[in-house]
């Protein structure tokens, strides 16, 4: 979705550049050639420019800096998320920032333990990801027999039952059900029994300043910071907060307007 934003940008800076040369000098001259004020006709990219770009500005702004699409294009923060999610992200939370260097020029809040996040992975800066925070700075995170512990607290647990997916997400029906508490985030996770493929991702990660631990929901099919580190503050791209559309072989109307825990 990167080209998007940037293709977005420049075509907001063309159209708008043609609007103020037309504003500030073409139009005078026309006027002048013609010798009328105003004969009411345009030469064709003016006119397209004149009536794009107001509403790319717009879409560019809300976009940039009020509240972002994305799809979930995997099965790593079920069951919370499902592939083929719609979901809005709110881009100024943690603080303004400029569109395609994520460059913040306005600071305001700071991720919180257990807010869903999507960002840029350290080693594939042109995708977007969304995990689940666990680790803050300072903290030091560990991963054992499907628990995780913040500063050598156990987070609490409690069983749901068995996970019944559907649709792409079938494959995990069978899995374990747990209610997870991570912060103020009351969430389900899930856990395959018997070995999986991050059984041997436990271990124990201290979190630097400036950087976040983050894991998804579905904790034996996620690549998180258990598996390529931790993430760079500069990398998040804002809080998802809201299903607005599910498209998995059709659209499911139920999961319209669910909140993200």
């Amino acid at each position: 979705m990167r080209w998007f934003e940037m293709v977005l940008v420049v075509l907001t800076l063309l159209t708008g550049l043609v609007w103020l040369l037309d504003k500030l000098f073409l139009a005078k001259r026309r006027a002048a050639r013609e010798g009328l004020l105003d004969d009411g006709t345009e030469p064709v990219l003016i006119d397209y420019s004149k009536s794009f770009f107001p509403v790319l500005l717009v879409v560019l702004i809300l976009r940039s800096f009020i509240a972002e699409p994305f799809r979930i294009p995997s099965n790593s923060m079920m069951p919370t998320l499902l592939t083929g999610d719609f979901i809005l992200v709110n881009k100024f939370t943690y603080g303004l920032r400029l569109p395609i260097s994520n460059q913040k020029i306005i600071s305001l809040n700071e991720p919180e333990r257990g807010d869903v996040v999507v960002f840029n992975p350290p080693e594939h800066m042109d995708e977007y990801w969304i995990k689940r925070v666990v680790g803050l700075p300072g903290d030091v995170v560990a991963y054992r027999d499907n628990r995780v512990y913040v500063n050598g607290k156990q987070m609490e647990y409690k069983t749901v039952g068995t996970y019944e997916g559907r649709g792409k997400g079938s494959e995990m029906s069978g899995a374990d059900e747990l209610r997870e508490q991570l912060g103020n985030h009351l969430h389900s996770v899930l856990e395959r029994p018997g070995p999986t493929l991050f059984d041997e991702k436990e271990g124990e990660w201290q979190v630097p300043e400036g950087h976040y631990f983050v894991m998804g929901d579905n904790r034996d099919n996620s690549e998180d910071s258990r598996y390529w580190g931790v993430l760079p503050e500069r990398n998040l791209r804002g809080r998802a907060f809201l299903v607005w559309m599910h498209i998995d072989g059709g659209v499911d109307f139920s999961r319209i307007g669910t909140r993200i825990p």
